[in-house]
């Protein structure tokens, strides 16, 4: 059997991970091998996720972390490298939207709690972890952007500019980088059942009109994003560095 999506022996760091794509994402990763960090903002859910991993046979560590709060990241990367000595992976895919409408409409406070949150949150934890990574060698570093980042929205411009910038970040780092062998890229996931996605889902008529526009005709699962997250996390990626990977069943090119 192939062992190109083997990850064995890496421990892998995946924010946003008590639900939806970042728990598949750990899923994934602890069935490939890895020992993985479960991090969200509550401690309890983290702890849920993470035993419920542990029953499984994996190897979990719960950590609570509000990715906006710099403090608590480097708790994060710290209470990982004290606990398992390494990070080999990181998945920032921990976000938030509290605002749906124009922009025009988008006060200075949620402006700055979208961009605080996903762009300056992940460009801290990647600038924690990378000096660590250069040590070990390499690593891989995941960002979860978002198809919102690649075209206009009437409703959510604000968190479609903060992906495109993730997606931004992901490029400068992976040109930064690529000599230490650290690799960086992102992901754009299109429509997928998640809690993101709630208002959609629950109206049947609208949810039936959206998937008969989709080439695939059918939203996303969390674990297709997961997939995806696998292979940037493997060594079935290992020539692949600075790259947007669209995940939206076709949505983008109809």
């Amino acid at each position: 059997m192939s062992t190109l999506f083997d990850l064995t022996g890496k421990v892998a760091v995946i924010t946003g991970s008590t639900k939806g794509i970042g728990r598949a994402i750990a899923e994934e990763y602890a069935k490939a091998g890895a020992k993985v960090v479960i991090s969200s903002r509550k401690a309890d859910a983290c702890e849920q996720v993470a035993n419920e991993l542990r029953e499984k046979g994996f190897e979990a560590l719960p950590v609570a972390c509000h990715v906006g709060d710099k403090a608590q990241l480097q708790n994060l990367v710290d209470t990982t490298i004290g606990t398992w000595g390494k990070i080999d992976i990181l998945v920032c895919n921990a976000a938030t939207n509290p605002v749906y409408g124009p922009t025009s409409k988008v006060s200075d406070e949620a402006f700055d709690k979208i961009m605080g949150t996903n762009v300056k949150g992940t460009f801290w934890l990647c600038n924690m972890v990378i000096p660590q990574m250069v040590e070990l060698g390499g690593g891989s570093i995941v960002l979860l952007s978002s198809i919102a980042g690649l075209r206009a929205s009437a409703n959510i411009g604000v968190y479609g500019m903060s992906k495109a910038a993730e997606a931004g970040l992901a490029r400068n780092l992976s040109l930064e980088w690529g000599p230490k062998n650290i690799r960086v890229n992102s992901i754009a996931p299109g429509l997928v059942r998640t809690d993101f996605a709630q208002a959609l889902l629950e109206d049947p008529d609208r949810l039936k009109r959206v998937e008969e526009k989709l080439p695939l005709r059918r939203v996303g699962e969390p674990i297709d994003i997961a997939g995806v997250a696998l292979f940037l996390a493997s060594s079935a990626s290992a020539y692949v560095t600075g790259q947007t990977i669209v995940a939206d069943g076709g949505d983008t090119i109809t």
